[in-house]
């Protein structure tokens, strides 16, 4: 599933240094591989520990994460819904991704400058929120132009569509993003169509110094103090503290350094795992002597529509899904243990799969 994060701020926030660390494979507890698609798109591997404990059990001849896509966008700058700086490109950019994680400079340090000549995170966020805010209503105003002609003829769709219109033109004047605006579970679709920026899904990730990366700083409490309405998620990580960790050999070099942080796991495995959930994306498993494999669903999605997943052949002739709960097959050792305490399931194609279901599925093509 080729879903993307946006790595977007302001420029000299740490945006680039952070997408070096994730695009480096030691970045991860193992050693999973990493692929530069272009030279600002990476795919990267979620660190997932339940895959450690499958590989134990089954011994397979290999094991696969799943993946997701992280986009480095150009750095934006004031007067970019205008076409300032690299504004077109930023705002193009960033509309081709799913969910955004906004990088807040929140560190203090004279060597790096500041496009604004201090350091003030709130304030860099707004510029952003701003500039986006713009061109989201330049969108939606052109829209509402367009739907002005067809509500005329009475088309109730339209008209829907229409209201929906109104109310984010409203959150947008009132300096409020698309995202904010309370909806009924049949205008999403709606929303999407309309292709707003500030409508994705957004997490804030606080970039600090050493001292700051377990407790976080002033600069993180007003941080979150801003985002408290938004339902978002703040994370708090040492971007040069995670170069310093990308320099090192092996695995046991990281670990020692780590320890000495008293930090459990790198940062950026962290971001990889939250970056997932906020693209509201649920992994599944397959486990046999070849290969035990991750991968990557939306939430709700149906067995048919995950078999899918792994090729369009195995939605069309669906016949069931046998399956294991990853609980379950943990705890008894194997299928046959499982089939023995009778947890073992068969289901049609109405079910629902959840995190963590260990799945094969049977079709006829």
């Amino acid at each position: 599933m080729a879903l993307k994060c946006g790595i977007v701020g302001l420029p000299n926030v740490g945006k680039s240094t952070l997408f070096n660390c994730l695009s480096n494979a030691k970045a991860q507890s193992a050693n999973y591989p990493f692929c530069t698609i272009e030279p600002n798109i990476g795919t990267i591997s979620v660190p997932d520990d339940r895959l450690e404990k499958l590989e134990k059990l089954v011994n397979p001849q290999r094991v696969m994460p799943t993946t997701m896509e992280i986009v480095d966008i150009a750095g934006l700058v004031k007067g970019a819904s205008k076409g300032e700086g690299l504004g077109n490109q930023f705002l193009a950019n960033i509309r081709e991704t799913d969910a955004i994680i906004h990088v807040l400079r929140c560190f203090d340090d004279g060597n790096v400058v500041h496009v604004d000549g201090s350091v003030d995170p709130v304030r860099d966020k707004e510029v952003i929120d701003i500039e986006l805010q713009l061109k989201d209503l330049e969108t939606i105003e052109k829209r509402l132009q367009a739907l002005s002609r067809i509500i005329k003829s009475g088309d109730k769709e339209a008209i829907k569509e229409n209201d929906l219109a109104l109310r984010i033109k409203a959150a947008l004047e009132g300096g409020e993003s698309a995202r904010t605006v309370k909806m009924e579970e049949t205008e999403y679709p709606i929303m999407k169509s309309f292709q707003l920026i500030t409508s994705k899904p957004v997490m804030y990730l606080c970039n600090v110094d050493e001292a700051s990366v377990k407790s976080g700083n002033a600069h993180v409490d007003a941080v979150k103090e801003a985002v408290k309405d938004e339902s978002a998620e703040v994370l708090v990580i040492g971007a040069a503290i995670e170069s310093d960790i990308m320099e090192l050999e092996t695995y046991e070099e990281r670990q020692m350094f780590l320890d000495e942080l008293e930090l459990e796991e790198p940062g950026v495995n962290r971001l990889i795992r939250s970056a997932y959930k906020l693209l509201d994306l649920d992994t599944y498993f397959t486990a046999g002597e070849k290969e035990v494999r991750a991968w990557t669903i939306k939430k709700g999605m149906t067995a048919p529509q995950a078999a899918g997943v792994i090729h369009t052949d195995f939605e069309k002739g669906f016949i069931r899904a046998e399956v294991m709960k990853y609980g379950d097959f943990v705890e008894l050792g194997s299928e046959s243990a499982v089939k023995d305490a009778g947890k073992f399931r068969v289901e049609g194609k109405e079910y629902i799969v959840e995190d963590g279901d260990i799945m094969h599925f049977r079709f006829n093509v």
